[in-house]
């Protein structure tokens, strides 16, 4: 840390700025990691309205009467449809699950009757395996495994609602077993949902963007899924389908998004991404939906807004030059745009619009001088008293526009920042005020006024209230030491003059 390795020199002797960058890129670098997605597993149930006013069992059926359902169903005759029925409402329970995939042949049974003749009977035995996939038992999910194939087979030629559960019982079952992808990986997954991608259905597209979202989550998918996806062509009909979900349905659109990030944060594909204009595209949709919040409140736009500023962020934390591609200063009004529209309602977008600003500003100049040049200061600054992670991200964008040098330390001092860091700056939070310190410490290094205005503002009273905070007290007096330096020995003495002008 700065207040650490300066040691008899001072804070503002050489190295010090570069000893900040450093520390601060280590700490951002552990930041991207941590907001690589706690990757959200789930499932889905599709359960049609029961209209027939059939009892709904509550109660695990005791194991008897499960095997005399199974031999009912087995035995040919005009009630198997009801039987199945039946069978579907017992299979929402975990334990009758548990139950019926035990008894000999019960599986077997229903992958029969689902690749069947009868349409209907067919749909019944499809519903049973669905409830079956939707179980948290891995075993019951293996149990499952006879049908991968035929799921598979049906995802071409057969009724959209039939597809669809097709679609969603696969995605069910990949998210359980690692048994089920490798068997469904030779199988032929991948150029299935190539080849489904091309529908111009919306309920098989997000459904089968359920699917892939799925695949993508799963530990073996950087080595043993992307690369396959890579070499088919999902990624541009994904890329597609997300950029296109403000004119057509957003469900698929959201799924899909949610693909590119995980695909996106397996570190594996971000070259192809970039080469397919993936940066460009989620820039102009990330504006789009600006565009169309700001005009009226769209509820539900905020599920793809979110994996968007994941994806851009997640972008250009990988500092692949991808910067050069978005230096376009309506992506920062769009950004803002997006925050404030979802501050009230909506708040967890807003530390995932600062990540993707934090991102934006760290390396380039381009976005710290519009960010000023708009005069979106006041709005950034807004965000402050937000939440801890936002207070983080707010002073962590600042302290990118700081370590521009002394103009924009001029700049952000002009501005009014430093009454407002203050508050921060009182708080109990030891990352809240370690990242205030490191403002402070850019702002008294480019911009000696700063520190002259801190004392007359009290700022070193407030600072003296964490001289006992272990990771603080040595940054706390380092500080101390900036501010209170007497008049004719300024640290600052030797520093070439700021610019007057913001250039």
């Amino acid at each position: 840390m700065w207040g650490r390795r300066r040691r008899g020199a001072g804070p503002g002797a050489g190295g010090g700025a570069e000893e900040l960058r450093a520390r601060r890129r280590e700490r951002e670098a552990a930041l991207r990691k941590a907001r690589r997605q706690e990757q959200l597993v789930s499932k889905r149930l599709l359960r049609e309205d029961e209209q027939d006013g059939a009892e709904v069992l509550l109660q695990p059926l005791p194991e008897d009467e499960v095997s005399e359902l199974l031999r009912g169903v087995q035995r040919a005759s005009e009630d198997r449809k009801t039987l199945l029925r039946r069978l579907r409402r017992a299979l929402q329970d975990k334990e009758t699950q548990q139950k019926f995939v035990r008894l000999d042949g019960s599986v077997r049974t229903l992958v029969g009757l689902f690749t069947g003749s009868l349409a209907d009977v067919q749909m019944e035995a499809a519903r049973c395996l669905h409830e079956l996939s939707h179980s948290s038992d891995a075993a019951v999910a293996e149990a499952c495994m006879p049908v991968t194939s035929y799921l598979l087979t049906y995802l071409s030629g057969h009724s959209i609602e039939f597809m669809e559960l097709c679609l969603y019982t696969l995605g069910n079952l990949v998210v359980e077993s690692e048994a089920v992808r490798k068997q469904l990986l030779p199988q032929g997954i991948i150029p299935v949902l190539a080849s489904c991608i091309q529908s111009p259905h919306e309920a098989v597209l997000e459904g089968l963007g359920y699917v892939l979202s799925q695949l993508l989550q799963a530990k073996e998918a950087p080595t043993e899924i992307i690369p396959l996806v890579l070499d088919s062509v999902l990624p541009q009909h994904m890329l597609r389908l997300v950029c296109s979900g403000l004119k057509s349905g957003t469900g698929a659109a959201v799924e899909f998004a949610w693909c590119l990030h995980y695909i996106v944060c397996s570190h594996t594909a971000n070259a192809a991404l970039i080469a397919l204009g993936a940066v460009p595209a989620l820039t102009s949709l990330l504006c789009d939906i600006a565009s169309e919040i700001s005009q009226s409140f769209s509820e539900g736009l905020e599920l793809l807004t979110c994996p968007v500023l994941r994806c851009l962020g997640n972008l250009l934390a990988e500092e692949t030059g991808c910067e050069a591609q978005i230096q376009d200063e309506r992506l920062l009004a769009a950004l803002f745009t997006v925050m404030q529209c979802y501050l009230q309602k909506h708040p967890f977008i807003v530390p995932e619009g600062l990540w993707l600003l934090n991102n934006l500003t760290a390396d380039d100049p381009f976005f710290c001088f519009a960010l000023l040049s708009l005069d979106l200061l006041p709005a950034l600054l807004q965000l402050l008293p937000c939440s801890q992670a936002a207070s983080v991200l707010v002073l962590t964008v600042l302290c990118n526009v700081a370590e521009k040098g002394p103009a924009y330390c001029q700049q952000l001092h002009q501005r009014a920042a430093l009454p407002l860091l203050l508050g921060p700056l009182a708080l109990p939070d030891p990352e809240v005020v370690g990242q205030c310190l490191e403002l402070l410490h850019l702002l008294f290094l480019h911009c000696p006024q700063a520190a002259v205005d801190f004392v007359g503002q009290g700022g070193p009273q407030t600072l003296k209230q964490h001289q006992s905070t272990p990771e603080l007290q040595e940054r706390v007096q380092a500080l101390l030491d900036m501010a209170l330096q007497p008049p004719g020995t300024s640290i600052f003495s030797s520093l070439p003059a700021a610019s007057s002008t913001f250039s």
